[in-house]
């Protein structure tokens, strides 16, 4: 996601309620917490990497993405917010990738699973990138049963926003994925004894556990 338009029209949106929404969805689900080092994968201009930053003192957050405009985004935030820097880093990443580093004791993605071709590399970074024991969440659209629904969904959720936001959200919920096909691809990336799928609110499903 690097058009002008969508990283002008992203930057100017608010996003603070769902992305503070999902950091204490995490915090209701890992209540020990999330370790020493958790990774933020796809995290655009690092909304939700700032919050964990913030919300767990102490912990190392690298925010991963492969759009260098969004990137830029993070960055700039960033050098408004030194008192993070020795925390919070950001790093341009394609996936799939061989260089990630197994060494994270939590894997977080928000909102990536149905930007990929390939939904597998999604579940190949997760295993990279977790240690044994990391805690795992990823939360995604669910695809809608029909088109009805999905236009029910855009007038609910993001009937004000501006046209490309509105057109980008109907292309995700039709390009989502449903909590039946998720759990197809965990068996296949040998993820199912250790994640768990669940449908979640009207519009998301979520992915959690622990890795081995």
């Amino acid at each position: 996601m690097d058009g002008q338009d969508q990283v002008e029209a992203y930057a100017s949106a608010d996003f603070s309620a769902g992305d503070q929404a999902l950091v204490d969805r995490l915090q209701v689900l890992f209540p020990h917490g999330l370790g020493a080092s958790v990774v933020d994968l796809g995290c655009g201009p690092g909304n939700i990497s700032f919050r964990l930053a913030t919300s767990f003192p102490g912990v190392s957050v690298l925010g991963l993405d492969g759009a260098p405009a969004m990137l830029a985004l993070a960055h700039r935030e960033l050098a408004r917010r030194p008192a993070l820097n020795s925390r919070l880093r950001f790093q341009e990443v394609v996936l799939p990738s061989s260089g990630l580093a197994r060494c994270h004791s939590a894997v977080v993605s928000n909102s990536l699973l149905h930007h990929l071709h390939d939904p597998s590399v999604l579940w190949q970074a997760v295993r990279q990138l977790g240690c044994s024991g990391a805690a795992v969440y990823v939360k995604d659209l669910r695809r809608p049963s029909s088109l009805q629904e999905v236009e029910r969904l855009r007038e609910c959720y993001v009937n004000d926003a501006p046209p490309v936001l509105q057109r980008d959200y109907v292309a995700s919920l039709q390009a989502a994925f449903t909590p039946q096909e998720v759990k197809q691809q965990l068996q296949q990336a040998g993820l199912a004894d250790q994640l768990q799928v669940n449908a979640f609110e009207d519009r998301y499903l979520e992915v959690w556990g622990s890795l081995l």
